[in-house]
């Protein structure tokens, strides 16, 4: 865990890799919670006995939604700031998923602080941040995520 005292000191870290997080191992459990929030319900990630003998993947995947909303549960993992009021998820820029996580992978996130401005609101930053998958050369997932931070 990387801690910057402040926004200041955060700055002078742009272009820097922060870090990475833990892994943690995708269930089959998780997915079926995901599938149950968002009304995705396709076979190749809640029918294990089907996606094992028909997928091209040879069993169940995760949604890429769901692999995209680790993030912020992985990139908690990887710094703080100290001396913040407040947090808040602005958005994304580019988000592609280059290969399926399978059922029983673990994953991890990489981040790398791209830019940090100001803004009427805050400081707005740009952050890439990859998703790997242990055992795996290509990343699940590789999204430009954009954080608003205030100090006041």
């Amino acid at each position: 865990m990387r801690t910057f005292t402040d926004l200041d000191e955060f700055a002078a870290a742009v272009g820097e890799e922060l870090g990475h997080s833990e892994w943690q191992e995708i269930t089959q459990e998780q997915v079926n919670r995901f599938a149950d929030a968002t009304g995705d319900h396709q076979w190749i990630h809640v029918d294990p006995e089907r996606a094992a003998s028909e997928s091209p993947f040879g069993g169940t995947i995760a949604h890429g939604y769901l692999t995209l909303s680790l993030v912020t549960a992985h990139v908690v993992q990887i710094f703080t700031i100290e001396k913040l009021t407040m947090v808040v998820n602005f958005g994304l820029n580019k988000v592609r998923f280059h290969t399926p996580v399978a059922v029983g992978a673990k994953v991890r996130a990489k981040a790398v602080l791209m830019d940090l401005k100001n803004s009427p609101a805050g400081k707005l930053g740009t952050m890439k941040v990859t998703i790997e998958i242990d055992g795996q050369r290509r990343p699940a997932c590789v999204a430009e995520v954009l954080a608003l931070y205030r100090n006041d």
